[in-house]
């Protein structure tokens, strides 16, 4: 419990005196709910449509696997949704987010998906796949697995990984 909702619980309980009200004790709000990786999108329709996009459009296709309740999975969905992102990589990427549920505490899913990029098991959230418009995984599984820090890279790391993705196809 936050310190300001016990203060809060605690001035409920004390009676109000004359001129005196609960505004003194401000409630935090709630963090606002994501929905990046919604639970009930046919996952396996998703990979196909991005990779036939990709492959349509001559992009690469970015597939995330994540959760909206973990935090690292919201900042890299955040900043790959952001119009810095669409303006500097929306002509080379198509992306796409996947849930994957809880797979550490064995309430997973979509991992078949995630099997079959290469990844055995997802042990931590967000991992994050560059496809060609063939479908091959381009970036390693070390490489997909490494997304589990996405928010201590902060936004400009994670566009600069992108930035050497590119300068090494572009050769």
């Amino acid at each position: 419990m936050s310190l300001s909702a016990l203060l809060l619980a605690l001035a409920a309980l004390a009676p109000l005196g004359p001129g005196q009200s609960t505004d003194a004790f401000p409630v935090e709000a709630p963090a606002a709910a994501t929905n990046y990786y919604p639970a009930s999108e046919d996952a396996d329709f998703a990979l196909e449509s991005t990779t036939a996009e990709a492959r349509a459009s001559g992009r690469y296709s970015v597939i995330v696997f994540g959760a909206d309740w973990c935090h690292d999975s919201r900042t890299l969905a955040e900043v790959l949704k952001s119009d810095e992102f669409a303006a500097r990589f929306g002509k080379r990427f198509v992306v796409t987010f996947i849930d994957v549920g809880e797979p550490k505490i064995g309430k997973g899913r979509n991992l078949d998906l995630v099997e079959g990029l290469g990844l055995k098991k997802l042990r931590s959230t967000p991992a994050l796949f560059v496809l060609s418009g063939k479908g091959a995984r381009l970036n390693t599984a070390k490489d997909a697995r490494a997304w589990r820090n996405a928010d201590s890279r902060g936004k400009a790391a994670i566009l600069a990984w992108f930035d050497t993705f590119l300068a090494g196809r572009d050769r």
